[in-house]
């Protein structure tokens, strides 16, 4: 048998390694996908006191800080003893509007920076062409806009939050400050920011070009990395897409309902995760269909699937046509994640907008206060995917346990799935490991958008390293790529 690594890979958010194990026919035997290093944030962030955690867990990731701020806001929100229907309107409505601009920045972050690349120049291209630097020169309106809508969700954040990173917004029972009417007039009026007028104009335009994408590419589009697959996400009460507060909805690759819209605060009854024994990362899996069906996807394309519309109607008319891709039945192709994502983020700058034109967005009924609980879940649907953070305090009210399942986490069954996909199409075909085939590879990782410091807290650099050992593990081959 001969092995095949890829380490790390390249062009997503942490470190992880690709080992493909061939027989001795070259054929593939099996592939994985590893995350290889570990920080155990579960554990040191015991002892802290609770009103500590939504400061600590954005140190997780830069990429989707708020995301992990929200999330364990929610959940000290209940040890205070609120609900999140506790809280006051303005602060419910500046939390989602802060948690708005963090999945329309992250999104827009995604598509430019780290997807476009793949799409506008091909899985074969050079890997000096595929870069950002390369999409800016050959298609600068694109590259231009990209910067601009991501750079719009940032400065939603940062009027909130105080900075564009690890700000400081949610505190138990609410938030620490307003948004001010000059603040306001800023996202609402054209200045060196554009408008949030202009950020839906130009999420329509760049759904467009992804669906026009799609009509000219859809034969490698449709059929990659395509497998069946669960879906999971949030949902309101009417069945609507849900980013900050709704109920769990799963189903299956046919459509059928495996978790009908549990309330968040149950989880615990439906999930387990399992481990194994060549990755950090766990699996998690709905626990009355077990491990080997009972995984799912999470994210922008299981979003998608799982909810019965959008609350806003340009996007609404954008998920009709896409459900019709495939006659309503659920969307199992990978690549698909794309357009998926890109209408999200003409939800989300519906949303913003609707956000920002609320008067009492301006409000000063910030803090409410409660009955202390011993513990708190907090559970909404970062950038990525469902996210959950669970915590449990002592009298004293320090933490003494802390569970959390992040999207990736979610994910990780789907990208080994996907990974043994793209090797048994791509590696069993050819005999010379190729550049193209190696991106191939990633392009399936990197199309679930994963946040591998997230998944495990995890480190590294970003170069790519390829060995070949034989059936007795000796190096026969070694290909090194650098970083992209």
């Amino acid at each position: 048998m001969k092995k095949i690594t890829i380490d790390p890979v390249t062009r997503v958010e942490g470190h992880g390694r690709v080992s493909v194990h061939l027989d001795d026919n070259g054929k593939v035997e099996n592939a994985y996908f590893h995350i290889v290093e570990f920080r155990g944030f579960e554990r040191f962030i015991q002892g802290h006191p609770y009103w500590e955690a939504p400061l600590l867990v954005q140190r997780l990731c830069g990429i989707c800080p708020v995301s992990h701020h929200l999330a364990a806001a929610k959940a000290i929100d209940q040890i205070v003893g609120l609900d999140p229907k506790d809280l006051s309107p303005t602060a419910t409505k500046l939390r989602r509007l802060l948690h708005y601009g963090q999945v329309f920045q992250s999104h827009a972050l995604h598509f430019f920076y780290l997807a476009s690349p793949d799409l506008l120049f091909g899985a074969d291209a050079p890997k000096e062409k595929r870069n950002v630097v390369n999409v800016a020169i050959e298609n600068k309106e694109l590259a231009r806009k990209g910067i601009l809508m991501r750079k719009f969700g940032q400065e939603i954040i940062k009027a909130i939050a105080g900075k564009k990173i690890h700000g400081i917004a949610a505190i138990p029972g609410g938030v620490h400050k307003t948004l001010f009417p000059d603040e306001r007039a800023y996202f609402l009026q054209e200045n060196d920011t554009p408008s949030i007028d202009t950020m839906i104009e130009w999420s329509k335009e760049i759904v467009d070009f992804i669906k026009a994408y799609h009509h000219k590419n859809f034969q490698w589009l449709d059929g990659f990395a395509d497998f069946p697959s669960g879906h999971l996400g949030l949902v309101r009460d009417d069945g609507a897409l849900e980013l900050y507060d709704g109920r769990l909805r799963a189903i299956d690759s046919q459509g059928k309902v495996t978790l009908h819209d549990v309330p968040c605060d149950d989880y615990l009854k439906y999930f387990t995760e399992g481990v194994e024994k060549w990755s950090y990362m766990k699996f998690p899996y709905l626990k009355n269909l077990g491990r080997k069906d009972g995984w799912n996807r999470v994210g922008p394309l299981a979003r998608l699937n799982v909810c019965d519309y959008l609350s806003t109607p340009l996007a609404d008319k954008e998920l009709k046509e896409f459900k019709s891709y495939y006659a309503g039945r659920p969307n199992n192709s990978t690549m698909h994640s794309h357009w998926a994502r890109l209408i999200e983020m003409l939800y989300c700058a519906e949303e913003m907008k609707a956000l920002l034109t609320d008067e009492s967005i301006l409000g000063t009924d910030l803090l409410r206060e409660g009955n202390r609980r011993p513990e708190g879940i907090g559970i909404i649907e970062a950038p990525r995917g469902t996210l959950i953070h669970h915590y449990q305090v002592d009298e004293k009210g320090m933490i003494t346990k802390c569970n959390l399942i992040v999207s990736t986490t979610h994910n990780n069954e789907a990208m080994n799935r996907a990974v043994r996909w793209v090797a048994n199409k791509h590696l069993s075909e050819q005999k010379e490991i190729t550049d193209g085939m190696l991106n191939r590879v990633e392009i399936a990782i990197r199309a679930f958008d994963p946040c591998l410091s997230c998944a495990t807290h995890a480190l590294g650099k970003m170069p790519l390293k390829l060995e070949v050992f034989d059936s007795e593990n000796n190096l026969v081959a070694e290909k090194i790529k650098s970083a992209e």
